[in-house]
């Protein structure tokens, strides 16, 4: 009787991957990075108001080399001046991500963004409340334990 090989799982990623970039290819994204990475790429700064949509490429024209892609960036309202005047900034770093000069030139459209922002991290527990908690806990003999426990202990009271 033979053995059943070992099971491996494959990430959801790479299954699923083949979908994500068609969709991704049909709003005209060459990498799909450019979406999952936008962050990075522009900075934080800029990627909390705008976010990419689509590129739109202009037709080859037969003997006529490829022109540069229209980025299309959803913007939130009060932003899209700001992000205007970032235009040059914005473009030298999407083309620097690509390696070359992918994108010409931008087109915003303003509207809600479509993730949302992230909570901001709690701010640590009170240092006097997690030192009452660790008293408490003297029958816990691992330090790094007590001193764990003592912070969750302080972090559930503040909450």
């Amino acid at each position: 009787m033979n053995k059943p090989g070992p099971i491996s799982a494959k990430p959801l990623s790479v299954l699923l991957s083949d979908v994500f970039s068609d969709a991704y290819a049909k709003q005209g994204f060459a990498a799909r990075e450019l979406v999952t990475r936008w962050n990075e790429i522009i900075g934080p700064e800029l990627s909390a108001h705008c976010e990419p949509l689509k590129m739109q490429w202009p037709r080859p024209v037969d003997g006529q080399p490829q022109e540069a892609a229209t980025l299309v960036l959803r913007v939130e309202g009060p932003m899209a001046l700001e992000i205007q005047h970032a235009s040059d900034v914005i473009l030298e770093r999407v083309n620097r991500f690509f390696g070359w000069s992918a994108v010409g030139r931008m087109a915003l459209r303003q509207g809600p963004l479509s993730r949302k922002p992230r909570p901001r991290p709690s701010p640590p527990p009170d240092p006097r409340q997690v030192e009452q908690i660790a008293q408490t806990l003297a029958s816990v003999e691992d330090d790094e334990l007590r001193a764990a426990l003592a912070r969750l202990g302080a972090a559930i009271k503040r909450n």
